[in-house]
C-alpha cells in the first residue's frame, strides 16, 4: 500500500512539474531563440552597414583614379594598402576583374583568388555585395564586402573588398546568449522549486486526506483528519471530518434501529409464540380468549411496525406519493381525536379537545393526514402519560390550518431535541417504537407543502405544531 501511494505521489508530482515546467521552458526556448537572433542580427548589421559605408567610401575614391590610368591607380591601391592603419582588424583587398586578388593589406593573398559570393556578386551585378561564411583558405568565420570598381565608362574592372573576422564577434553573441541560456536555468530552477514546494504543501495533504477517505470508504467511521491550514485544505479537512462524523453517526442510529427492531419484533412474536403454544393445551374457555386477545394485540404491532417500516422505505426512497383532493380536515381530524380518546382514558390520560369553528378545507391526501394525526396523538401518550393530560387544539390562522398537541410528560432533553425529527433516532427515551413514526409525519407534512415543529421542556412537557396551507401554493 505504501508503494502504491508513493508511486501515487510520484506520478501527479511528474505531471504537475511536466505540465507547469514544459510551458515555461516552450517560453523560454521562444524567448532565447528571439533573443539570440535579434542579437546576432544587431552584431552583424552593424558591422556589415560599417563595411557597406568603408567599401563605398574607398570605391568612389579609387574610381578617380581608374579615370587617369591602371597604373596609376595600382600605384595608388599599393600605397594604400601600405599606409592602411586597420590592417589588425580589417583586411583590405584590391581585386581585378577576374577575380584575383592583387593588392592585400595581408601582402600573403596577392593572386589568389576568394570566389565568394561577394566578390561574384560586385563584379557580375556591379553593386556593393556582403557576404559570411568560412574563409576558403584559413576556415575562419569571416564578413567580406566588395563594392564595384569602374572606368568612366561604367564598365567593371575590378573591386574593392574588406574582410573581418567574426571570432570576437561571435564570441560576444556566445556569450550573451550562454547568459540567456543560465538566466533561464536560474527560471526554470525556480519555477522547479516552487512547484515542489506546492506539490509538498497541496499534493501531499491532498494524499493524506486521500487515504482518510479511503479509511472512512472501508468502515473506519468517526476517524478524522488533523487539521494544518486554514485554507481550502483545512476547509476540505474539516468537510471530510463532518462526514466522517456524520456518517458514523448515522452508522451508530443504524445499529440502534436494527437493535430497536429486532427488540420490538422479538416482543410480540414471542407472546404469539408463548400464547400459541399454551393455547393448543388449553381447556379453559376464558383463558384461550386472554390468550387470542393477546396474540390479536401483539399481531398489530408487529402489522404497525411492518407498516412504518414499509412507509419509512417509500419515503427514503422518494416513492411516497400524495393522492390529493379536498379535505375537511377538521372532520378528518376530530375523527381521530375521538377515536384515541377512548384509549387514552383507558391509560388514564385526559384528553382536551379545543377547535375553533369554520376551519376551512385543505386540498391534501385524506389517509396520509390521518396517518399524521395518530402518529402525533400516540407519541403523546407514550411520551407524555406521566402528565396525565394531553391538550389538542385546532385554529386558522394567515392561510394556514395550525394543530398543536401538547402533553406534559417528561419533555426531551435539549441536546435530542434537533434530531427527534430525524429517522431512527430515539435519544433516551425508553418507549416502544422503532423511531422512524416521526419522521415519515415529518416527510407527509412536507409533501403538503407544511410544516412540523416540535418545542420542548425538560419536565414541563412536549408540543408539537402542524401548520398545512389551505389550499397547495399558497
Amino acid at each position: 500500500m505504501a508503494n502504491n501511494r508513493k508511486k501515487r505521489i510520484k506520478g501527479i508530482k511528474n505531471r504537475w512539474i511536466f505540465n507547469s515546467l514544459g510551458v515555461v521552458i516552450l517560453v523560454l526556448i521562444f524567448a532565447i531563440g528571439a533573443f539570440s537572433v535579434s542579437i546576432s542580427d544587431y552584431y552583424y548589421s552593424n558591422i556589415r552597414t560599417s563595411l557597406i559605408q568603408r567599401a563605398q567610401s574607398t570605391s568612389k575614391f579609387f574610381n578617380s583614379y581608374l579615370n587617369l590610368s591602371y597604373s596609376s591607380y595600382y600605384t595608388s591601391a599599393y600605397r594604400y594598402a601600405e599606409a592602411y592603419e586597420e590592417k589588425n582588424k580589417l583586411e583590405l583587398q584590391f581585386i581585378n576583374s577576374s577575380g584575383r586578388i592583387e593588392v592585400s593589406t595581408s601582402g600573403s593573398k596577392a593572386g589568389y583568388q576568394p570566389r565568394t559570393d561577394d566578390l561574384t556578386g560586385a563584379l557580375e551585378t556591379g553593386e556593393v555585395t556582403s557576404w559570411v561564411g568560412r574563409d576558403p583558405e584559413t576556415g575562419e568565420r569571416v564578413m567580406a564586402v566588395s563594392s564595384p570598381l569602374r572606368f568612366s565608362n561604367n564598365q567593371v574592372v575590378g573591386a574593392v573588398r574588406y574582410v573581418t573576422s567574426l571570432r570576437l564577434v561571435d564570441r560576444q553573441v556566445f556569450l550573451m546568449l550562454f547568459g540567456a541560456l543560465a538566466i533561464g536555468g536560474i527560471v526554470i530552477f525556480f519555477v522547479i522549486m516552487s512547484n515542489m514546494f506546492f506539490f509538498f504543501f497541496f499534493v501531499v495533504p491532498v494524499q493524506e486526506i486521500n487515504e482518510i477517505a479511503k479509511k472512512i470508504a472501508k468502515g473506519s467511521y468517526g476517524i478524522v483528519i488533523d487539521k494544518e491550514f486554514d485554507d481550502e485544505i483545512g476547509e476540505l479537512c474539516d468537510t471530510i471530518n463532518n462526514m466522517s462524523m456524520e456518517i458514523s453517526n448515522a452508522e451508530k442510529v443504524k445499529n440502534e434501529f436494527i437493535s430497536s427492531v429486532s427488540h420490538e419484533l422479538r416482543t410480540p412474536l414471542t407472546a404469539i409464540s408463548g400464547w400459541g403454544e399454551t393455547i393448543l393445551y388449553m381447556d379453559d374457555p376464558e383463558e384461550m380468549k386472554k390468550g387470542v386477545n393477546v396474540m390479536m394485540k401483539e399481531a398489530k404491532r408487529l402489522t404497525k411496525l411492518v407498516e412504518e417500516l414499509l412507509e419509512f422505505t417509500m419515503m427514503d426512497s422518494g416513492r411516497m406519493k400524495l393522492r390529493m383532493e379536498t379535505v375537511d380536515i377538521a372532520a378528518e381530524f376530530e375523527e381521530v381525536v375521538f377515536v384515541y380518546m377512548e384509549t387514552l382514558k383507558k391509560l388514564g390520560i385526559k384528553l382536551e379537545y379545543n377547535c375553533e369553528d369554520d376551519i376551512p378545507e385543505i386540498t391534501g391526501d385524506r389517509e396520509r393526514l390521518k396517518q399524521v394525526f395518530f402518529n402525533i396523538l400516540d407519541n403523546a401518550a407514550k411520551h407524555g402519560g406521566d402528565g396525565e393530560k394531553i391538550i389538542v387544539d385546532m385554529r386558522a390562522e394567515d392561510g394556514y390550518v395550525i394543530i398543536s398537541v401538547q402533553d406534559f410528560g417528561a419533555g426531551i432533553p435539549a441536546e435530542d431535541l434537533p434530531y427527534v425529527k430525524q429517522k431512527f433516532y430515539k435519544g433516551a427515551s425508553s418507549a416502544r417504537g422503532s423511531g422512524i413514526g416521526l419522521a415519515v409525519a415529518d416527510e407527509i407534512v412536507s409533501l403538503h407543502d407544511g410544516s412540523l415543529d416540535i418545542e420542548s421542556e425538560v419536565g414541563k412537557g412536549t408540543k408539537v405544531i402542524i401548520k398545512i396551507p389551505q389550499a397547495m401554493g399558497k
